[in-house]
């Protein structure tokens, strides 16, 4: 099995996920000039990260790939404990980052470039700014009384931890989400998370 990654992007959910399963694994690391190669759109003709090579097959799309490696290694409990609902759950979890969380980081990472004039640009980051801290404080609520989002550790909680990583570093407002803090906390004491955080350089 062979993962496609990019230091520090979603890329980084997977990454994690497949060091708490303990299987081995390889991971290529591809600079974001490299994913523009015709070797890499080859694997993954978007130009994107994460892609997941295994048995001849690849892969793409991050939510897709965190549920078929939970699919894959059920003992790793990573994926609900094997009923529908609970499925459900982590499948839920996962939504919110791809689909709600992640897409908000958006103009934080460039794609209102195109407005050419840095006063409208500042306001859609800020507005971004603004949608994001909103969405957290849906997570740290829902984290109140619980460690992990779908109630035990699962692919849906590295996700989420990515994406707090870079509100971190893009000025998002996290005072007082102090159970998303915890939450982060719980995730970066793990050895798994250090040891890919290491080894992708993050350390």
């Amino acid at each position: 099995m062979k993962l496609y990654y990019s230091p520090g992007a979603c890329s980084l959910s997977d990454h994690i996920v497949l060091e708490w399963i303990g299987q081995p694994y390889e991971a290529v690391k591809v600079s974001r000039e490299e994913r523009r190669k015709p070797e890499f759109l080859a694997i993954n003709p978007a130009g994107a990260v994460p892609a997941l090579e295994h048995d001849g097959w690849v892969l793409t799309q991050n939510s897709a790939i965190l549920n078929y490696l939970a699919d894959l290694h059920p003992g790793a409990g990573l994926g609900g404990d094997g009923s529908a609902r609970s499925r459900a759950e982590v499948n839920k979890w996962v939504a919110f980052s791809n689909s709600d969380v992640h897409p908000a980081f958006h103009p934080l990472f460039g794609s209102t470039a195109y407005l050419e004039d840095p006063a409208l640009i500042d306001k859609s980051k800020d507005a971004a700014r603004a949608k994001i801290r909103t969405l957290y404080e849906r997570a740290d609520a829902h984290l109140a009384d619980k460690e992990w989002l779908a109630g035990s550790r699962s692919v849906a909680d590295p996700y989420l931890y990515v994406t707090y990583r870079w509100a971190r570093a893009n000025g998002v407002d996290l005072g007082g989400l102090d159970n998303l803090a915890a939450f982060a906390s719980r995730m970066e004491a793990d050895p798994a998370v250090q040891k890919v955080l290491q080894d992708e350089g993050l350390a």
